[in-house]
């Protein structure tokens, strides 16, 4: 558990490759005519600035009409977006589409912008920051090949319930009903025989196009929820709190995909919808934004706890958000392998990092009702954040190798 930091403005210029499951699908014509376009994703990297988009985040107090906390999410996106024509129009810029708004644990929007029109808006008395937009890219999980494809050899080894090492490891595969876990992800595969998921209640950022569906399309997601809560039945794997409701919020796409604003919209989706006790894991990450810590640190203080992993970089997890955001309800998770040993492309720091959990060649649920093992933080944080749904979290020892010299308590129920 950490305490509340004050936000500084700090840019970090190099890449985070979190763990993502990234398989080589190709984009329709229609899809890509439909959807906001990710175009030649292979010259870009996570944390590269989109040219021209920007996030503008607005003085609440300035902006907030007399009736709106009786207001329900939509309505509240709606006021928004009137609000933010009306800010544009009011410092003399032309009405122009929003990729996103936000309107609950902060308020503002993202669009496209020239330098002319972002001095304008600095200047604004509702503005109280902008931030250039960046894109958020998985790269393949450390250490491991590509995605298996589900052929019948591997449905015959996973025909049969098993407990991964990692959810051993953790005490977990306790009984997780009546619990609910919120994955800020690719999506999840929403009818997995392994999965309850919650169907209503799951979301998307985009909307056009293939992932205007919170259907997962890359797998990433999927593995993330069942990590978490594979049902404890006669088939695949079992989670570390079983059983538990997991709600799909789509903020990456097809090929992990993204970009900060669309995270920042999930993230206020969550804290908009999300109750006292649940648990949003974001498996996901890049150089630092004052705009993401500061809605993840807001949703946080609503009692939703976040379980985030620390990156795959090797690096200081300071340098990265929203790894680096300090609150009473928010957990940065390093990786280790199943010798308790430190996995080498875990992201380290104390603080952020608060507990260690299994990383390496982590078995769980995949798209399409398949299954598959995988490597990286992205796979330690929902064994973290099983746990801290189920409450009652405990340690069992240290990881060894920790390379800043404090070890980090291994995480167990």
């Amino acid at each position: 558990m950490k305490f509340l930091k004050t936000f500084g403005i700090l840019v970090v210029a190099f890449v985070l490759v979190l763990s993502g499951c990234q398989e080589e699908e190709n984009l329709s014509t229609n899809d890509l005519e439909q959807q906001k376009e990710y175009t030649n994703l292979t010259d870009y990297q996570t944390g590269d600035i989109i040219p021209g988009q920007y996030i503008v985040i607005l003085d609440g107090e300035k902006t907030k009409k007399a009736n709106w906390k009786n207001l329900d999410y939509k309505a509240k996106r709606s006021l928004m977006k009137e609000e933010a024509k009306s800010i544009l129009q009011r410092n003399s810029i032309s009405e122009r589409e929003f990729e996103h708004v936000y309107s609950s644990m902060v308020q503002g929007f993202s669009t496209e912008l020239t330098e002319e029109e972002v001095t304008k808006l600095e200047n604004a008395e509702e503005v109280r920051y902008i931030e250039k937009d960046r894109y958020v890219i998985l790269g393949p999980p450390p250490g491991v090949g590509p995605p298996d494809n589900g052929d019948e050899e591997d449905e015959e080894e996973t025909s049969n319930q098993t407990t991964p090492w990692g959810i051993q490891r953790v005490n977990g595969g306790v009984d997780g009903s009546n619990k609910i876990a919120w994955i800020i992800d690719t999506g999840i595969d929403l009818d997995h025989p392994d999965l309850n998921v919650d169907q209503n209640r799951s979301y998307s950022v985009f909307t056009r196009g293939r992932d205007k569906d919170p259907d997962d399309n890359n797998g990433h997601g999927s593995h993330v929820a069942g990590t978490i809560a594979a049902v404890d039945n006669d088939e695949g794997v079992i989670g570390v709190a079983a059983g538990a409701t997991v709600v799909a919020v789509k903020a990456l796409d097809a090929q992990g995909s993204g970009d900060y604003s669309g995270i920042i919209e999930a993230v206020d989706y969550v804290g908009a919808n999300g109750e006292d006790g649940d648990v949003a894991n974001m498996s996901l990450g890049g150089p630092t934004s004052d705009a993401l810590d500061e809605t993840v640190l807001n949703a946080s203080q609503n009692g939703i706890i976040f379980s985030i992993a620390a990156g795959n970089d090797g690096e200081d997890a300071n340098n990265y958000s929203p790894a680096n955001v300090n609150g009473e309800y928010v957990y940065t998770i390093s990786a280790m392998d199943d010798g308790d040993y430190w996995a080498t492309f875990s992201n380290y720091g104390n603080p952020p990092i608060d507990y260690c959990a299994p990383g390496v060649n982590i078995e769980s649920t995949w798209k399409d009702g398949e299954y598959n093992t995988i490597s990286g933080t992205s796979m330690a944080a929902p064994h973290a954040a099983g746990v801290l749904l189920l409450g009652n979290a405990s340690t069992d020892g240290n990881v060894s190798g920790d390379p800043d010299g404090d070890p980090d308590p291994i995480i167990v129920h």
